[in-house]
């Protein structure tokens, strides 16, 4: 009879290597579902999945969540600053429409 505890040890060995191997190289998942009737369609959902570390995201270009307000400290001071930008640009222009 097998021993549950060297299964066990294994299993979480071969799991940890398989994340270890997604991780590193990253694994996206696509799926499109489509509603229609009668020939007409109603809904179009495009599902895209992508799952992999920080720098291997980083290293295909995603950063979205370095300025996700939710996700980032910075992100706050981004928008304060580009909300601090649009309100001068706002009497710029409107100084150059008197000007005028």
């Amino acid at each position: 009879m097998p021993n549950p505890r060297m299964e066990h040890s294994i299993q979480a060995t071969n799991l940890a290597d398989i994340l270890e191997r997604v991780l590193d190289k990253g694994i996206v998942i696509a799926g499109d579902i489509t509603i229609s009737l009668v020939d007409v369609e109603l809904l179009n959902i495009k599902l895209r999945l992508l799952v992999a570390s920080v720098d291997k995201a980083m290293e295909m270009g995603i950063n979205w969540w370095e300025s996700d307000p939710y996700l980032s400290s910075r992100a706050h001071q981004l928008e304060e600053e580009n909300y601090l930008l649009r309100e001068r640009l706002d009497r710029l222009e409107a100084r150059m429409e008197v000007a005028a």
